[in-house]
C-alpha cells in the first residue's frame, strides 16, 4: 500500500531507528511535528516530515486536518484469549468478598479453567477475534497475549494454538506467551503437588510441544505467596534459559516475597504488576534491562493500591504500561484508560504514558525494532485520532475512544 497521511495536527512519537527503550527524563518527551505529512510504502514508514517536504507523487492521500498521529500502542501484558466472562464474580466482591475468597472457592482463575476446558478452540478463536476487533478500533496494533487458563496439558495447548490462528487471521501482532503456572488446579491438589512440582510437571509435560510447534515467544508464571512461590520462580527461569524464552513474570501484587531481584538478576524481561514493593524490589529494579510492566487497570477493578510508578521513574528503572486485559481482574483492553488512570492514580505525565504505551510497551515484548515509534522503516502501525487539541489530550479526557481509525502493517483496519 502507498499511502500518505496529510495535514496532520501533530505527528507524534517521532524517535530515531537507534533508540530502544526509554528511562528516566527521557521517558517524559513525546517528540511531535505540527503540520506534518507521513508516507507508507509496503507496510513500512517510508517518510515523514513538515507539510511543507510533503511528496506529490504518491498514489493515495489521506487529509488528517485537525487530527494526530501516533505509533500504535503496544500492549505488553494482556490475557485477551480466554473463554467466557465473570461478572457474577464482580457481584460477590461487590458484596464483600476478596479476591483470594473468591479463588479459594472455585473462581478466579479456577473458573476461567473450567470454560476453556467446555469451550471448543473454534469458538475461543471466535470470542478472541471480538475482543481484538474492538482493541484495534481502540488503537492497540500490539499485544501480548498469555495462556495460563487451561492449567492442564490439553487446555494450555487448546490456548496457545487458538493465539497462534488468531494472530494468523489478524493484521494485529499477537505475542504468545506461556504461562505455565498461573493456579493450582483441583486435579494438582488431589495429587499432593505442591506448587513448584505442578510447575516442573508443566514445563516438562508442555515446553516440548510449545518449542516444536513455536506456541510461545515467552515464558511467565504468577509468583505470589498464595500461588506460585520461590521454587517454582527458579523452575521458571532454569525453563526460560534451556529454551531461550525470556521470562516476563507476574510478581508483587499482593506481597513482595522477594521475586523480583531474583527476577532482575536472572535478566528477566519484564516484572508486571508491582503494586506491593520492598526497598530491596526498588533497589533492584534501578538501572537495570527489566522492565517493569504496570497495570493500573487491575488496581482500579480489584481496589487494591497502584504501582508506584512515580518513584520507580525517579529512581532510573524502565516502566511500560499494559492493561491485564482478563475476565477476572482487568476486563478492559483501552490502552486510552490505562493510560488516563497512570496518570491520574500513578502520577505520570501524559507524555510518559504515551512512550510507555508505545515504544516501552514494544520493548517489553523485544519488538523495538519494528514497533512503537514514528520511524523511518518500522511497520506502518499507526492510529489517528479523532479532532483533538494536542495527544496528550487522550490521557486526559478519559471515557471516550479518541481514535478514528487504525492502520496495521500500511492497511486500513474497520472502524467500529
Amino acid at each position: 500500500m502507498n499511502l500518505t497521511l496529510t495535514n496532520i495536527a501533530f505527528l507524534g512519537g517521532i524517535r530515531p531507528l537507534e533508540t530502544k527503550v526509554l528511562r528516566g527524563a527521557e521517558l517524559a518527551e513525546f517528540p511531535t511535528i505540527e503540520n506534518a505529512f507521513l508516507h507508507i510504502q509496503d507496510g513500512k514508514i517510508a517518510d515523514f516530515g513538515p507539510m511543507s517536504a510533503c511528496p506529490q507523487d504518491s498514489q493515495e492521500y489521506m487529509d488528517c486536518t485537525g487530527r494526530s498521529v501516533l505509533p500504535a500502542f503496544v500492549d505488553s501484558h494482556s490475557h485477551l484469549v480466554y473463554a467466557g466472562t465473570r461478572e457474577q464474580e464482580f457481584n460477590l466482591r461487590l458484596k464483600g468478598a476478596s479476591y483470594e475468597e473468591i479463588a479459594a472457592a472455585g473462581g478466579g482463575i479456577l473458573n476461567s479453567a473450567k470454560k476453556v476446558a467446555q469451550t471448543p478452540e473454534a469458538e475461543i478463536v471466535v470470542q478472541s477475534t471480538e475482543r481484538l476487533t474492538k482493541l484495534i478500533a481502540y488503537g492497540t496494533g500490539t499485544l501480548e497475549v498469555k495462556s495460563g487458563y487451561g492449567l492442564d496439558a490439553e487446555g494450555e495447548l487448546k490456548l496457545l494454538r487458538s493465539i497462534k490462528t488468531l494472530n494468523a487471521q489478524s493484521d494485529a501482532t499477537l505475542v504468545p506467551t506461556f504461562l505455565a503456572a498461573h493456579a493450582l488446579p483441583a486435579w494438582a491438589k488431589d495429587k499432593g503437588w505442591s506448587d513448584d512440582q505442578y510447575t516442573r510437571w508443566m514445563l516438562e509435560e508442555l515446553m516440548p510441544t510449545v518449542a516444536q510447534e513455536g506456541l510461545a515467544d515467552f515464558l511467565d508464571g504468577f509468583i505470589e505467596r498464595d500461588y506460585f512461590r520461590m521454587a517454582s520462580l527458579e523452575a521458571l527461569l532454569e525453563a526460560s534459559k534451556t529454551y531461550n524464552l525470556p521470562a516476563k513474570l507476574h510478581v508483587n501484587q499482593f506481597y513482595d516475597i522477594g521475586a523480583i531481584p531474583r527476577a532482575v538478576e536472572a535478566g528477566a524481561l519484564s516484572v508486571d504488576h508491582l503494586e506491593v514493593m520492598s526497598e530491596d524490589a526498588f533497589k533492584a529494579l534501578e538501572g537495570s534491562n527489566t522492565i517493569a510492566t504496570l497495570l493500573p487497570t487491575c488496581s482500579y477493578f480489584l481496589t487494591i493500591p497502584y504501582a508506584p510508578a512515580r518513584r520507580l521513574i525517579d529512581s532510573g528503572a524502565l516502566v511500560a504500561l499494559a492493561t491485564d486485559y482478563n475476565p477476572g481482574s482487568s476486563p478492559t483492553g483501552s490502552m486510552q484508560l490505562v493510560m488516563n488512570m497512570a496518570c491520574a492514580k500513578m502520577r505520570m505525565t501524559p507524555a510518559e504514558a504515551l512512550n510507555a504505551a508505545t515504544l516501552n510497551g514494544a520493548a517489553a515484548l523485544q519488538l523495538s525494532d519494528s514497533k512503537g515509534s514514528i520511524t523511518v522503516g518500522k511497520d506502518a502501525d499507526l492510529l489517528i485520532t479523532r479532532k483533538i487539541p494536542s495527544p496528550e489530550f487522550i490521557a486526559y479526557d478519559f471515557g471516550t475512544n479518541h481514535i478514528q481509525h487504525t492502520i496495521l502493517g500500511g492497511v486500513l483496519q474497520p472502524a467500529l
